[in-house]
């Protein structure tokens, strides 16, 4: 490699890492920051890289793994789960945004063959920007979320037929009878390729290299799989690209399939970087000044068609006003194929070199920008919704029957969708504890009302849906949302309803623990925080410590963490707990053949064991409210403790036959 090649690529990782750590912390997707990288180093601007040639060779290694790790990701399972959205939706997007820029191309008097051309780029959003964006905001499970993903699958989709469709349209008198029958032939072909190496050869051979137990071995091996079908598919006049998404086709239904794919992640990382550091090279910022106005009129007229066909669709598959608005935003931006679809467009003088910066100029604004336009989109929804809208366009096409929930008192409220939420949902069901549970996903609500369960569905920040789910007369209200900001918003509005239920919310971090304490919540668990100490719990198990030191551990890791919040008295009202933070009142159950069983306080010695103090005993339906130093602890009583949660787990231990049973097995 000549010593200015390396230059170049120094340069671009320079300039990249500085790049993305700034967007990082405005949390503005990296992939913003490699355009910007090759706007900044281009040609057009500073002229820091002197090859280009060199960094378009890295592009296109970068464009090749990136559609083999997504022929490896393409499930066909996955697929007919949500063939409605993706096929129906997908085709109702992709068909309608082609259209409408066709036409508003031909009103600028283009060549039919640019026109369609241009609108199949016009309709092709971001897979890599959109995805990610909903990953980071935990969105991608949302109803809109996989609204939005089922017409990017079909994009993704459509960009194999569009880069044989390129080549037909770039041919020189070209028949179109002939190119259709030959094209029909190189599906078959196709098709037969990716059955016979998806069911019978690559499995085998895997397996052999596999079982090698080389990995060196196998990371060469799905290398040439993948650059081997993307030569043969560039001889049979198709692009490296295809050939590529056709490998990964190839090797997905493999049991090696994951491995292959995490082995490629730093690769295809490091290369698609490349690829759109090129881009934003090629971007010439001297067009951009000249045609101002022109760069400007077509980026809103690509945001707003696209916004209303997107949305429109959304709308069609039954969301709401709301999440018609979010999906159109979230597609309403060009996406990174269109680049790879312009370029050979470019060479087959399809479209020319204006049309082509013009494309440029609007997919990279457009792409900038998305970030900004989801986050906004749910505020500019509901400022939308205040106007006198029709009830049909409010609530959508297909309106969720809504289900009566009759006068309810002390019972749990479940707000969320997650799988926490939903597992709750079930084990108060199999307790038969009284529940009503707030989901915002009409798909997840209609499924659980067509099953008799009570559930309002809605967004629970709205103090009419917590109503709905009588908030007022509950005990316990879970909120289960996993944001901090929505979660603060229910709270509050939760504490403004019912100032005595007791909340207990769910946060990914444990930064946001005490944010949600000062809006009112009574129990914050950390996600995060529990796993790792449930995790560590299971490693005290099989090293054998004993339960008591087990929960003594866990107790003091936990009050480390939380102590200064769990029993903080928000309200600075006079309370013995603010001389005493960790103390609380807590049940236990006397068990049979545990240390404390059939025997007096005085015999059981539970204070000088534990140091809790015995407050009440509830024996069947009735209560010892003064127990004596003689008072017996018989099996399946009920002894109200208080102390702090390391003395409560000694206690616990007494009342609980796990220790001899542990003692048992050691002995074993």
């Amino acid at each position: 490699m000549e010593l200015a090649i390396l230059q170049d690529i120094v340069l671009i990782f320079a300039l990249s890492t500085l790049v993305n750590f700034v967007f990082t912390k405005i949390k503005v997707p990296t992939v913003v920051g490699y355009l910007l990288t090759g706007i900044i180093a281009g040609p057009h601007l500073l002229g820091l890289v002197k090859h280009e040639h060199d960094i378009e060779l890295m592009a296109e290694i970068g464009v090749v793994l990136l559609l083999f790790t997504i022929g490896m990701e393409f499930s066909l399972k996955h697929l007919m789960r949500i063939r409605r959205v993706v096929f129906f939706g997908g085709l109702l997007q992709v068909s309608f945004t082609a259209a409408a820029f066709y036409f508003a191309s031909r009103v600028y008097e283009l060549e039919w063959e640019s026109a369609l051309f241009i609108g199949f780029l016009a309709a092709l959003s971001s897979s890599a920007l959109v995805l990610k964006i909903l990953q980071e905001r935990s969105e991608l499970t949302s109803n809109y979320g996989r609204t939005v993903v089922g017409i990017l699958i079909f994009q993704d989709i459509m960009v194999v037929p569009l880069l044989l469709f390129t080549n037909m349209l770039g041919a020189e008198n070209v028949s179109l009878g002939n190119e259709l029958m030959l094209l029909g032939v190189k599906a078959v072909f196709i098709i037969g390729l990716v059955y016979v190496g998806n069911k019978w050869l690559l499995p085998k051979l895997l397996h052999l290299i596999a079982m090698t137990k080389n990995q060196e071995l196998f990371l060469m091996s799905i290398f040439l799989i993948c650059l081997a079908v993307a030569l043969l598919t560039s001889k049979l006049g198709m692009s490296l690209a295809f050939g590529a998404f056709l490998a990964g086709l190839m090797i997905s239904e493999s049991q090696y399939s994951h491995n292959a794919f995490g082995n490629l992640i730093p690769f295809k990382d490091t290369f698609t970087s490349f690829f759109f550091v090129s881009i934003g090279m090629l971007l010439d910022m001297n067009f951009v000044i000249d045609n101002y106005m022109l760069v400007i009129i077509s980026v809103l007229l690509v945001l707003g068609i696209k916004t209303i066909i997107a949305g429109g669709t959304g709308f069609i598959l039954g969301h709401t006003f709301k999440g018609t608005v979010l999906v159109g935003l979230a597609l309403s931006q060009v996406g990174e194929f269109s680049f790879i679809l312009a370029k050979l467009g470019n060479g087959y003088n399809i479209i020319s070199g204006f049309y082509y910066q013009l494309f440029l100029a609007v997919a990279v604004i457009t792409m900038s920008i998305t970030p900004f336009l989801i986050k906004l989109s749910v505020p500019f929804a509901n400022q939308l919704l205040r106007l006198p809208l029709p009830n049909t366009l409010k609530k959508g096409l297909f309106p969720l029957k809504e289900v009566e929930i009759p006068e309810i008192r002390n019972h749990l409220v479940i707000i969320g969708k997650d799988a926490s939420a939903l597992k709750l949902s079930k084990m108060a069901k199999c307790n038969d504890i009284p529940y009503v549970e707030i989901i915002f996903d009409p798909s997840i609500a209609s499924e659980k009302i067509k099953s008799g369960e009570m559930v309002v569905y809605g967004d629970a920040v709205n103090e009419p849906i917590l109503r709905k789910a009588h908030v007022e007369t509950a005990d316990v209200v879970v909120v289960s949302v996993g944001d901090l900001v929505p979660s603060m918003a229910i709270i509050d509005q939760i504490k403004h309803i019912n100032h005595n239920v007791y909340i207990i919310a769910r946060v990914k971090h444990i930064d946001n623990v005490e944010d949600l304490y000062q809006v009112g919540a009574d129990q914050v668990l950390p996600e995060k925080l529990e796993i790792a100490i449930d995790l560590f719990n299971r490693v005290l198990v099989r090293r054998l410590y004993p339960p008591k030191e087990i929960n003594r551990i866990i107790a003091h890791i936990r009050s480390m963490n939380l102590g200064s919040f769990s029993e903080k008295d928000l309200l600075n009202q006079p309370s013995i707990l603010d001389e005493l933070a960790n103390i609380s009142i807590n049940s236990l159950v006397v068990e049979d053949k545990s240390e404390i069983a059939n025997r007096t306080l005085m015999e059981s010695r539970l204070r000088e064991k534990s140091g809790v103090t015995l407050l009440v005993i509830k024996r069947g339906k009735n209560l010892i409210e003064h127990p004596t130093p003689d008072t017996k602890l018989l099996v399946k009583d009920i002894a109200f403790v208080f102390g702090t949660p390391e003395q409560v787990n000694l206690a616990a231990e007494l009342f609980s036959n796990e220790n001899k049973l542990v003692e048992i097995e050691q002995l074993n």
